[in-house]
């Protein structure tokens, strides 16, 4: 890390333009390891270079030595490697959605599904599908996440090539794969640039033998809590087809199609890990990360769901309907980005999320 970015005062954290914490209110986080901060505010260790969550069990460093972030990528930017012990690609995701722009919650959708890999045009043509130039682009990531859209990327192919090298036997070559690197090559590189060895050096020994083509590939996605997983269950299989979806013993199944190739895909609840994991089975590596990205939609794993509840607990008719279920999700379309949750008959479904919420705690009302 260059001296100059050690000596760069150390702000609180921004998000939406605003500072909402001071450096001490987050020295206090991290100190506490307040995981109701984990995922919203990253800190980076100028001592040692790494970039940790608030619930890392290393000794908390001198105050000196902090600098605050509110995304990972942002930290990543800034010249920090993630925490081999913390690990920060399994922290939960904010919800970009609440309060922030429209245009940066699309964009990163389309970035967690591969859309800025190394082997796609650039910001510009980016930028241009989402019906903005990529100067106003660059501007909004800055303002909501601290980082540039290609760092955003950037830090979303590296953390997710960490989780599979810590949590399956998956080879190098298909982990660069499904991490979205154009190159093997590239692959390492990035890895010894920031962790100082190669890929294969970060993974566990004495974990299993190496996985082949089509073999379950089973990860840990985290969530805030609470989780209503009983109504998130119940909300799923009152939609399910059962040609392509079902709930079984407690676990999601659901039949997948993409790009012509066909598998599957299971989600359990790990509620020790306020978490679920996810099995899946694919022929193609290469679409993981968008098969992720859409289990974390179907389950509404990014949202603040504290906050949600906290708001919808004003009206005095979902205040007592919240009580009751807290944590209680809106499932998202395993197709469809939209959250889409039916209103009266013949009446135009419900697009806001915050509706969409509300709306899920009257339904299980009435009935569930």
């Amino acid at each position: 890390m260059s001296e100059n970015r050690q000596r760069r005062p150390a702000a609180g954290v921004m998000i939406d333009g605003m500072e909402i914490m001071d450096r001490e209110a987050c020295y206090r986080v991290f100190q506490t390891h307040d995981a109701r901060f984990d995922g919203r505010i990253f800190v980076g260790v100028t001592s040692t270079g790494i970039y940790c969550r608030p619930i890392c069990p290393a000794r908390t460093p001198k105050f000196a030595n902090c600098r605050y972030f509110a995304s990972a990528a942002a930290a990543q930017e800034a010249g920090f490697r993630p925490c081999l012990r913390c690990r920060p690609e399994i922290a939960p995701e904010l919800a970009f959605w609440r309060g922030s722009s429209n245009t940066v919650s699309r964009a990163l959708k389309l970035i967690a599904e591969g859309a800025l890999d190394e082997s796609e045009a650039g910001v510009e043509a980016f930028a241009e599908k989402l019906g903005v130039g990529g100067r106003q682009l660059r501007r909004l990531f800055s303002q909501h996440l601290g980082a540039s859209p290609i760092a955003v990327a950037q830090t979303r192919r590296v953390l997710f090539a960490k989780q599979l090298i810590h949590d399956t036997r998956l080879p190098m070559t298909e982990v660069a794969l499904s991490a979205g690197f154009g190159s093997v090559r590239r692959f390492n590189e990035t890895f010894r640039n920031l962790f100082g060895r190669a890929p294969s050096a970060l993974r566990r020994k004495g974990s299993g033998p190496a996985q082949v083509a089509g073999d379950a590939v089973t990860l840990r996605l985290s969530y805030r809590p609470p989780y209503d997983w009983p109504g998130m269950l119940d909300a799923l299989a009152a939609r399910a087809s059962k040609r392509t979806e079902h709930v079984e013993g407690g676990v999601w199944h659901r039949q997948i199609e993409l790009d012509g190739r066909k598998g599957s895909v299971s989600v359990a609840h790990l509620a020790e890990r306020n978490a679920v994991t996810v099995t899946i089975r694919f022929p193609e590596v290469r679409s993981l990360q968008a098969i992720v990205a859409r289990v974390k939609r179907v389950f509404d794993l990014g949202a603040d769901i504290v906050t949600i509840d906290k708001h919808l607990a004003r009206d005095p008719k979902l205040a007592p309907l919240i009580a009751k279920r807290p944590g209680l999700r809106a499932p998202g379309d395993w197709e469809r980005e939209t959250i889409v949750i039916p209103t009266q008959d013949n009446a135009p479904p419900a697009w806001r999320p915050w509706h969409a919420y509300a709306a899920q705690h009257l339904r299980m009302a009435t009935h569930g």
